[in-house]
């Protein structure tokens, strides 16, 4: 463990940093699963991207996941949906 100050400060940092970037990139997978089933199954999901656009961008925004990747994402997953 640590024993300087800033050290403390830091570990305490890294943990709050840890537990967000983990509740984020879980939401985002589980929203794009979600997604892909609708899609697979053949339901109206036009309307569902914008909302985990605005979730892959934010943990885009915050480092959880590469800017490329989400890019990534996105455009694969607005490709199935405009292939419907």
């Amino acid at each position: 463990m640590a024993n300087h100050k800033s050290a403390l400060k830091r570990a305490r940092q890294n943990e709050k940093r840890r537990f967000r970037n983990r509740a984020l990139r879980g939401t985002a997978r589980t929203e794009i699963k979600k997604l892909i089933k609708a899609i697979e199954g053949g339901e109206a999901v036009a309307d569902r991207l914008p909302a985990l656009m605005s979730i892959v961008d934010g943990a885009a925004t915050k480092g959880v996941i590469p800017r490329g990747r989400a890019s990534r994402l996105i455009s694969r997953i607005s490709r199935r949906i405009s292939a419907i």
